[in-house]
């Protein structure tokens, strides 16, 4: 029976974290929505994660892994059952860090504005705010819904390389008529997905680039090889 509690039916992990939705009851929080690809993750991720929850005194921040991506094809990447755990490993540094499966258990396109939709669904008295990269800020416009999207969060932009601050500050002014725009002061840390997977390709040193749990991981499991 559906009692309509969030809350009904999940399960803490050790880490005191849920299994399945990763979703709190909560009211009146800010919470922050990162999604992206993950494959895998990596310091720079993490590091702009605790910079928007520093800069924008969120509550929390939920990093979401993208299922079938509308974007890239599926061959490039690591299973989602391999990027949802190296994820949950790379979030342990901070309580203010979660996880969640949403997109991954969707057997449709990743599309934001559903993932936005389903937050919404849950968290229906707080803020939202999502998280993306400057790149995306540029071809946001694109963007499946990118209308209803701000119309139900805050977009949070963050620079991708040091000195696009200004041309993000343009294209956001031109998008505030939809919605909220803020622009992160965080400093990039510019470091690729894709890099790190030629590295590991290759057999080159790329454990500078990722916690130490997540190095394991990857090892452990022969991940890009």
């Amino acid at each position: 029976m559906n009692t309509g509690n969030p809350r009904a039916g999940l399960k803490r992990t050790d880490h005191g974290k849920f299994e399945n939705q990763l979703f709190r009851e909560a009211g009146n929080m800010k919470i922050g929505i990162y999604g992206g690809s993950f494959n895998p993750v990596h310091n720079g991720h993490i590091h702009l994660a605790l910079s928007a929850i520093e800069e924008l005194k969120l509550d929390k921040i939920y990093l979401v892994p993208s299922g079938i991506s509308p974007h890239r094809s599926s061959a490039e990447y690591a299973s989602p059952e391999d990027r949802l755990a190296m994820l949950k490993l790379a979030c342990d540094v901070s309580e203010k860090l979660d996880v969640c499966d949403y997109e991954i258990k969707s057997e449709r396109k990743s599309y934001t504005i559903y993932t936005i939709k389903e937050f919404r669904r849950r968290f229906s008295d707080d803020e939202l705010f999502l998280l993306v990269g400057s790149d995306m800020l540029m071809i946001f416009e694109k963007w499946n819904q990118f209308e209803d999207i701000l119309k139900e969060v805050t977009l949070v932009v963050v620079s991708r390389k040091n000195g696009d601050i200004e041309i993000l500050r343009e294209k956001a002014e031109k998008l505030r008529k939809y919605g909220k725009i803020t622009i992160c002061g965080t400093e990039p840390m510019e470091v690729s997905s894709t890099e790190i997977r030629k590295k590991i390709e290759k057999n080159e040193k790329f454990s500078c680039y990722l916690d130490k749990n997540v190095v394991q991981y990857i090892t452990s499991k022969n991940l890009y090889r």
